[in-house]
């Protein structure tokens, strides 16, 4: 785990909050602890995969992926959740760094996410499609208990972008959308 959840408002910002003043978030644990445990893991036949939300935990996550699997052949490392990234920080998704997200949080949060991030870095989160243009792969859960199992739900929010009452309508952020087969691809084999 690199941070908390949004809703919380636990997940490490870069920036601060935008409905709590200098609130950020935070790490749960410092960077150098973090890149010491992804060390041993780099070092070992294992993956790693490691819970982030914010866009302050993203980068932390990312920059240490990168730099421990530069030259590493097929490792597929995974950041859970790949919640809220920077423009800037996309580049670092690919085959060795797979983005795993869960399509029912955005339908979920999409009352009051931006409220908590603002207009300009919501542009940056749940960006499902965009994850998936960079990495060339995305796998999609459910994040249960968290939000329901169903994956009927998961492939409703992934491909509509909306709620089970069919809100918004033309979607939440719908340039974000995955087709019905890169969400069953998501959902089954890049997953797998």
């Amino acid at each position: 785990y690199a941070d908390g959840a949004l809703g919380s408002r636990g997940a490490a910002l870069k920036h601060p909050y935008s409905d709590k003043h200098n609130h950020f978030g935070a790490l749960l644990s410092s960077v150098a602890e973090f890149r010491e445990t992804a060390a041993r893991i780099a070092a070992s036949p294992y993956q790693m995969n490691t819970h982030a939300i914010g866009d302050s935990a993203n980068v932390v996550v990312l920059k240490t992926y990168d730099s421990l699997l530069a030259d590493a052949g097929d490792r597929r490392w995974k950041v859970e959740h790949s919640q809220i990234i920077d423009q800037e920080d996309f580049k670092y998704f690919s085959k060795n760094i797979i983005p795993s997200v869960q399509p029912t949080h955005a339908t979920s949060d999409m009352y009051w996410a931006q409220d908590r991030l603002g207009a300009e870095r919501e542009k940056g989160a749940y960006a499902y499609k965009q994850l998936l243009d960079q990495a060339g792969i995305i796998a999609l859960g459910t994040d249960f208990p968290v939000e329901k199992v169903s994956p009927f739900l998961t492939f409703y929010a992934a491909v509509a972008r909306k709620d089970t009452k069919n809100y918004p309508e033309g979607g939440y952020m719908p340039e974000q959308a995955l087709s019905r087969e890169e969400a069953l691809r998501g959902m089954t084999i890049w997953a797998a």
